[in-house]
């Protein structure tokens, strides 16, 4: 089995661990009504997961009591990649979105897996499209095709190199091409093309023109008015934030890079400038840590319930069935493969 011994949690456990998540709404604020709410079907889910042998692999924009009750692995979309990989169980189930369900098949062809998000879209997933990929490829013939993992899967078949924005920097000063096509996502683009130059390695980065509307939507200003108000705090934020964000920012790295950095750093004050997952997470983790300021709900993260994750390990609808056309999947198996040889690479 991959789960250990089933042990049920009470609601006075899970309050414990959750009781300082204090985000703003009801979606991340905890009291112990909510988590007597919680606990039944917490406890539902666990028991199924090992009978079935079926493994939950969790984003950290997911919702905290998805997080701290259920999941079996927590993580960005890299580690979670790697998760899906060298999973034994027989199904997964994947608390995130789409495109990264797709990525778990394309991995684990013979699994099954499943989707619990009702709105499992992503706006950088849906930018793009493979006949825009295969117009672009005529377009810029001499280009290696680098696509962030927040593509679907009919889009990785079409690209030559798969990236994370844990990874992206190191995978694309790895590829011998000089001539770098990016997408979907513009800023994180323009952020590539960018950290080449600071690294003096010469990269003609082009990009295409998608935004994640979590992040764009943050500011310098917002930055300058924590500096003045928060003067100690450190700003941290995400590759897909503008590149002037980024620029002001005092770390830039994917959820995984964003945890690390406030776990270890000696600031007590924090300007998150990400998904409010990361969030809660500190406050469950490091509560002695502040945060300021505000972070932004991801909807399509935030639409997984454990209402949703029950229901699917019972009786999955055809639609929470995570499907690729085996052409599709063998050419995309091929990108994100390469994403896991130039990783290697570059240690």
């Amino acid at each position: 089995m991959v789960t250990k011994q089933f042990k049920e949690i009470t609601a006075a456990q899970l309050y414990k661990k959750l009781k300082n998540v204090r985000i703003g709404g009801t979606v991340c604020h905890y009291s112990l009504k909510k988590c007597q709410e919680y606990t039944p079907l917490i406890n539902a889910i666990n028991r199924l997961k090992q009978e079935k042998n079926a493994v939950i692999l969790v984003h950290s924009y997911v919702s905290p009591e998805i997080v701290y009750g259920v999941a079996d692995f927590v993580g960005d979309s890299y580690a979670l990649s790697k998760d899906a990989m060298n999973t034994t169980a027989d199904t997964i189930v994947f608390v995130a979105v789409k495109f990264m369900g797709e990525t778990a098949k394309i991995l684990n062809p013979k699994k099954q897996v499943l989707m619990t998000a009702p709105e499992g879209g992503c706006t950088l997933a849906d930018a793009i499209t493979a006949a825009q990929v295969r117009r672009l490829r005529k377009k810029f013939p001499k280009y290696t095709f680098v696509c962030y993992i927040n593509t679907t899967a009919e889009v990785k078949a079409e690209c030559d190199v798969c990236v994370t924005s844990s990874n992206v920097y190191e995978i694309v000063a790895n590829i011998p091409n000089k001539k770098i096509y990016f997408l979907p996502d513009k800023y994180m683009g323009d952020n590539l093309r960018y950290e080449m130059r600071h690294r003096g390695i010469r990269k003609d980065v082009q990009f295409f023109n998608g935004t994640c509307y979590v992040h764009e939507d943050y500011t310098p200003d917002q930055i300058f008015q924590i500096r003045t108000e928060y003067p100690n705090a450190k700003i941290v934020s995400h590759p897909e934030c503008a590149p002037e964000v980024c620029a002001n920012s005092d770390f830039v790295g994917s959820t995984a890079q964003i945890l690390d950095y406030m776990f270890k750093s000696r600031s007590k004050e924090f300007l998150m400038l990400t998904e409010c997952g990361l969030s809660s997470r500190l406050q469950v983790e490091v509560p002695h840590k502040k945060l300021v300021g505000s972070c932004t709900l991801c909807k399509y993260m935030k639409s997984n319930t454990l209402e949703d994750i029950l229901r699917v390990l019972k009786n999955p609808a055809r639609r929470d069935i995570i499907t690729v056309k085996e052409s599709v999947r063998r050419r995309a198996l091929k990108c994100v493969q390469a994403m896991f040889t130039y990783t290697k690479k570059g240690k």
